[in-house]
C-alpha cells in the first residue's frame, strides 16, 4: 500500500510539472516565430553596445536611453562594466548617442540600470527617475537634468519595502511615482520558481514621500507602465501575460481596472505618444529565445503601436519586425516628430525615419 500511495503521488507530482512546464512555454510564447517587416530608413546607433533597455523622450526631442541592464538570467555583453545613461537629440539632422555625465558621489561603480522616466517640473526643472539594480537590489535614483552640459546631477536614491522588483516607472512628480515590481521575489532561483508556477503575485506600487502603497496586483509579470497623455489612465504591460491593461487612476491615487488588452507577443515596455496617445511598445515574439540566447538562434524583435486603446476595437499594428539579424531583443519603442526609436535588454538600439 505504501508503495502504491508513493507511485501515485510521483505521478500526480509529474503531471503537474508536465502541465506547469506546458503553460510555462506558452507564456514565452516558445514556438512563435515572426515574419520580418522592415522600414526604409533604419541604422543602428553608434555607441550603444550594451542594450538600450528603455527609452524617454521630452517634448523637445531630447532622447534619454538607459543601457548595460545586468539582469538575472539574461545575456550581458560586458558583466563587469557599469551602466550608463545616453543622450539623443532629435532634432538634429543625424542625431547620435551622448553619454551623460554623472555627478561626483553617486556610485557608478555599481549602477545598473533599467527602466526610466522623465518628469518637467513647473519651473521647468527636468528630473529623471531611474530604476537601478545595485548588487541586484531595487533603488529608485531620481536626477536632475543639466542641459547645458549634458550631466546629471544626483539628487536622491529611494529604497523601501514594498519596492522590492521594480522594472519600470512612471513619474508624476519631482518626487513621486508609480512603479511595477515584475516578481514577488528577488532570489533568482524563487523568481524563476514564481514564472515556472505561474504565480500571479506580481504588482504595481505608488510612491511619495508621504504614502507608499500597492495600487495594483494580480500580474504575472508587471513590466512596462506608462501614463495616458491626458493623465487619467495608467497603462500597464504583463509581459508573460501578453496583456496591456487600462486603469483609472483616482484622486487619491489608487487605480481601478478599465480593460485589458490581449496580444500574441511579450509586450514590455510602453511608451505614448504625447501628441496622439498612441501606444508604442517594443516586444519579444519568443521570450525562450530571449532568455537562452542561442547565437544560432537569435532573439527578435518586434515593435506594436497600439492606436485607440480606450474604444472597443483598438487599432493594433506591426511597425517592426526582426528575427534577431539586425536588432536582438526590443524593450521599447519611441517616437517623437517622424521618428523613431527602437531599445533593446542587451544589444544594439535602432533609429528610423517614418
Amino acid at each position: 500500500m505504501g508503495k502504491l500511495l508513493a507511485v501515485a503521488v510521483l505521478g500526480m507530482a509529474a503531471a503537474l510539472a508536465a502541465e506547469r512546464l506546458l503553460a510555462f512555454r506558452n507564456r514565452l510564447n516558445a514556438a512563435r516565430e515572426i515574419d520580418p517587416v522592415t522600414l526604409p530608413n533604419c541604422q543602428l546607433i553608434k555607441g550603444i553596445e550594451r542594450g538600450s533597455e528603455d527609452i524617454d523622450i521630452l517634448p523637445n526631442g531630447l532622447a534619454f536611453i538607459s543601457s548595460g541592464l545586468k539582469y538575472p538570467g539574461l545575456k550581458s555583453f560586458a558583466p563587469d562594466k557599469p551602466g550608463e545613461i545616453f543622450l539623443m537629440d532629435l532634432n538634429e539632422e543625424k542625431p547620435r548617442a551622448v553619454e551623460l555625465r554623472i555627478s561626483r558621489g553617486f556610485d557608478l561603480a555599481s549602477f545598473n540600470p533599467h527602466g526610466i522616466s522623465t518628469y518637467i517640473d513647473k519651473d521647468d526643472t527636468v528630473y529623471l527617475f531611474v530604476v537601478n539594480h545595485p548588487h541586484q537590489k531595487s533603488t529608485v535614483e531620481v536626477f536632475k537634468f543639466v542641459e547645458d552640459d549634458n550631466s546629471l546631477v544626483h539628487l536622491k536614491t529611494i529604497r523601501h519595502d514594498l519596492l522590492t522588483s521594480v522594472n519600470d516607472i512612471v513619474a508624476m512628480g519631482p518626487d513621486s511615482f508609480y512603479a511595477t515590481n515584475d516578481h514577488y521575489f528577488s532570489d533568482f532561483i524563487l523568481m524563476f520558481l514564481e514564472m515556472f508556477l505561474g504565480l500571479t503575485w506580481s504588482n504595481v506600487v505608488y510612491y511619495s514621500p508621504k504614502e507608499v502603497k500597492e495600487v495594483a496586483a494580480g500580474f504575472y509579470s508587471a513590466n512596462g507602465i506608462n501614463i495616458s497623455p491626458d493623465k487619467k489612465y495608467i497603462y500597464v504591460a504583463d509581459i508573460l501575460d501578453h496583456k496591456v491593461h487600462v486603469m483609472e487612476k483616482h484622486a487619491n491615487w489608487n487605480l481601478t481596472h478599465v480593460k485589458t488588452l490581449q496580444l500574441d507577443t511579450l509586450v514590455d515596455n510602453l511608451f505614448v505618444d504625447p501628441d496622439t496617445g498612441d501606444i508604442w511598445t517594443g516586444c519579444h515574439p519568443n521570450g525562450m529565445k530571449l532568455f537562452y540566447s542561442d547565437p544560432e538562434n537569435l532573439p527578435a524583435s518586434e515593435v506594436l503601436r497600439i492606436q485607440n486603446i480606450l474604444s472597443e476595437e483598438p487599432a493594433v499594428t506591426r511597425v517592426y519586425a526582426d528575427d534577431g539579424s539586425v536588432l536582438q531583443g526590443s524593450s521599447v519603442a519611441s517616437v517623437h516628430g517622424g521618428k523613431l526609436l527602437i531599445g533593446t535588454v542587451f544589444h544594439r538600439a535602432l533609429y528610423c525615419e517614418l
